[in-house]
């Protein structure tokens, strides 16, 4: 099985988002709410589908705020569903408005949606899929999988002999405090 520190350096498109992004820690709602977005619009597709479309994404959903994407209407799903930059799928539309709408009930409750993550760490995959399935929509183990790694609350976004799981390592990412 190929890793992804095996293919991504070098290529154009993956290799920025490998390098500086992927497994790096995060606590800003936005990059948060931005990472959940495309990981629930990657289910099913690739993932250079989404940094491709990242821009498409960016726009359509106004930044990534959580508090905007929450107002959203019938109106903005009308605009979403025709809009090419993105992916076009009512169930996924849907997922992203109503979890805005919960982040930001979070958000009230907890102070940020990186707190509420922080006060159920740490976890492992299947605890932490049953916590996302409870609060979320469209959350299956790959989502949230793949979103808690991105933003460095599970392990496994790089090898131990990758350049870059050494920079993430002096950033503290929260997994490697875990002990479950």
């Amino acid at each position: 099985m190929t890793h992804y520190c095996d293919s991504a350096p070098g290529d154009p498109l993956h290799a920025p988002y490998h390098d500086h992004e992927y497994g790096f820690p995060v606590i800003d709602d936005q990059i948060l709410f931005e990472r959940l977005v495309l990981e629930i619009n990657q289910a099913g597709l690739s993932w250079a589908l989404m940094l491709k479309k990242r821009p498409g994404f960016q726009a359509a959903f106004r930044g990534f705020d959580p508090a905007v994407v929450a107002a959203f209407d019938d109106q903005d799903r009308a605009r979403l569903l025709a809009d090419a930059g993105i992916i076009r799928n009512r169930l996924k539309i849907d997922a992203v408005i109503e979890n805005a709408r919960r982040i930001v009930l979070l958000q009230a409750e907890f102070g940020s949606f990186a707190a509420w993550i922080d006060r159920h760490h740490p976890q492992d995959k299947l605890d932490w899929v049953k916590i996302f399935k409870k609060q979320f929509k469209f959350m299956g183990p790959e989502v949230v999988g793949e979103f808690l790694m991105s933003t460095g609350y599970l392990p496994g976004a790089h090898r131990p002999d990758c350049p870059v799981y050494k920079t993430i390592a002096t950033r503290s990412p929260r997994w490697m405090s875990a002990t479950v």
